[in-house]
């Protein structure tokens, strides 16, 4: 079968296309994996609250139960409510709970692939952390120097755009219709400018759309990127060919504020809002030039096999890449436009 592909460029798409067809099994409402986030806050009377904030799809939601060893939550909560997207569970704790030194327990996170973003607030100590399905227990540990470390964010940025099959699948069609030369490097960097810019004026709250509005163009811009990967033998250059840069900062700014839709589902710590935006933006960063250096190498690795295993293939399979992106973005595009209708 191999003896068929004689181009490593075009073996590569195929496998490319292969790979994109594999997103098709994941939602195509949510582009990520949506964390949960457990909140333990101190009241100035003492007493403490404590908020549970888990992801749900559609009326479906993962079984999760927030537990600490002290039995403080193995109780119905004091309010239950729902929002678009997840559901809000909050317990008030009397003053005399001991926090400290107790362990979180998330009950069934071992059986998900959803993190639990961990933030406590104790009288001016903050502790920002995340939980994962590897390890769902959590010793709580006051002691210590006063301050906000947020890592806890950069790792959220990091499994946000790894987890996001449709900003991938765009940050693939640009790195495809550009090809693995310094172009694509350009091209990145105006992307990276533009979703930094609306990320950060959406999060801090300067600008505000409506999520299913962004999501359904989101998918609109992958669409469009797919088209611009069809084959042009004899048509003149679009603009796209042409300033790549430009079309990857046009929808650049729609991608960042898909981003702070999702920042916005677990929020930023209080005081400490600016330094947890960079970290999650820099998280966003690492994952996205991890997935460009891997998409690169294995190009790089067809193209040292070409005359080692004499590999061609057919002209049709150059257009493979372009139906496979563009029909998975297509399906999230009609999804998200019925979700946004029906808000």
């Amino acid at each position: 079968m191999l003896t068929a592909f004689r181009s490593p460029a075009a073996l590569a798409r195929l496998l490319a296309a292969i790979f994109l067809c594999l997103f098709a099994a994941l939602p195509a409402s949510a582009h990520e994996v949506r964390p949960a986030l457990l909140q333990i806050t101190q009241q100035p009377d003492g007493a403490w609250q404590v908020l549970w904030k888990q992801p749900i799809v559609g009326d479906v939601g993962l079984h999760l139960v927030p537990h600490l060893s002290g039995g403080g939550l193995d109780r119905a909560p004091d309010a239950e409510s729902s929002t678009s997207g997840f559901l809000l569970r909050t317990w008030r704790l009397p003053k005399t709970t001991a926090v400290d030194g107790q362990t979180i327990v998330i009950e069934g996170l071992d059986q998900s692939v959803t993190d639990v973003l961990l933030r406590i607030d104790a009288n001016g100590r903050a502790i920002n952390a995340v939980i994962h399905p590897a390890d769902p227990n959590y010793p709580i540990h006051l002691a210590g120097p006063k301050g906000t470390a947020l890592p806890a964010y950069l790792t959220l940025g990091i499994e946000h755009i790894l987890t996001g099959a449709d900003h991938l699948a765009f940050v693939l069609g640009l790195l495809l219709l550009i090809g693995p030369s310094w172009r694509v490097v350009k091209a990145v960097t105006a992307f990276t400018v533009a979703h930094s810019i609306t990320l950060a004026l959406a999060a801090l709250g300067y600008v505000h759309f409506p999520s299913a509005v962004i999501e359904a163009l989101v998918a609109l811009s992958i669409v469009f990127v797919a088209s611009e990967l069809l084959p042009r033998p004899g048509r003149p250059e679009t603009l796209t060919h042409r300033h790549p840069w430009l079309i990857a900062f046009t929808f650049g700014l729609l991608h960042g504020l898909a981003f702070a839709g999702a920042l916005s589902n677990i929020g930023l710590p209080p005081k400490a809002e600016p330094l947890a935006l960079f970290l999650f933006n820099l998280g966003v960063e690492i994952g996205q030039i991890a997935f460009i250096a891997a998409a690169v190498l294995m190009i790089f690795a067809l193209r040292w096999l070409r005359p080692r295993l004499k590999l061609d293939t057919p002209a049709v399979s150059r257009a493979l890449p372009a139906y496979a992106i563009g029909c998975l973005a297509a399906y999230w595009l009609i999804d998200r436009l019925v979700i946004a209708f029906s808000v």
